[in-house]
């Protein structure tokens, strides 16, 4: 047991990162896939290169925080902030049916149901047209803010 601890072999590197691979169906992050896809690459380099465990091990935690840095930053989805409430999100649009007036109010139609109501009393920082197309801004109680979606 000692031996495959300090010296494991390159097919040890790919079956411990098919078994992260396959533990990613457990733990549905998306990011255990990425230790595993590293450790295969290791797996693949061990067994093309002569190279130590340190170096092995080291190669398998930056290919892991590169894989994780990519993936983050280039190809993850990017959320839309919530607001924190129950069913919609910022991006909600949504067109004014009553026009609402500078430090006014007044009403706006979703498509999709915003806290169970389509219909909602609205403020804006600027006067908005009745037909203007809209973005949630903000919840404040049984008020809306918006503004005009570009």
């Amino acid at each position: 047991m000692d031996f495959l601890i300090t010296h494991p072999l390159w097919w040890h590197w790919v079956i411990f990162g098919i078994v992260l691979v396959v533990a990613e169906i457990v733990v549905p992050l998306f990011i255990v896939i990425w230790f595993g896809f590293a450790a295969i690459l290791v797996g693949i380099v061990a067994l093309l290169f002569v190279t130590s465990f340190i170096g092995e091990f080291g190669l398998w935690i930056l290919l892991s925080v590169i894989l994780l840095f990519v993936w983050f930053t280039f190809f993850a989805p990017q959320s839309i902030t919530e607001s924190g409430q129950a069913d919609y999100r910022l991006d909600t649009k949504g067109v004014v049916t009553q026009s609402i007036p500078h430090a006014g109010r007044g009403k706006v139609h979703f498509d999709i149901p915003v806290l169970g109501s389509s219909e909602w009393h609205a403020t804006a920082d600027q006067p908005l047209e009745k037909g203007t197309v809209v973005r949630i801004e903000d919840v404040s109680g049984q008020l809306i803010k918006v503004k005009k979606d570009h």
